[in-house]
């Protein structure tokens, strides 16, 4: 049987809340772009000018990029509170 260990809450770093919302900030780019692009191929927009290309790469980069960001705030949070509990 394990021992009971003091509950108390690892405080949240700004750092911490501002990869997150970059990291839901970038998903929900990247899926308006792709509904921005089978909305603008279904009504016959020329893809190849304008911003289009720019929002084709974002439907492919922006899920990356956001789940990178949110996989270093699980680690940044992990090692912040295993040096929490092995402080105490």
């Amino acid at each position: 049987m394990s021992t009971p260990s003091p509950r108390q809450d690892v405080p949240v770093r700004r750092i911490d809340r501002i990869l997150a919302f970059m990291s839901l900030g970038l998903l929900a780019l990247s899926v308006l772009s792709f509904f921005a692009i089978m909305i603008g191929s279904s009504t016959g927009a020329d893809m190849r000018t304008g911003v289009w290309p720019v929002v084709g790469v974002l439907v492919y980069f922006a899920p990356i990029i956001a789940f990178l960001l949110l996989l270093a705030v699980l680690i940044m949070s992990f090692v912040r509170r295993a040096r929490a509990n092995r402080g105490q």
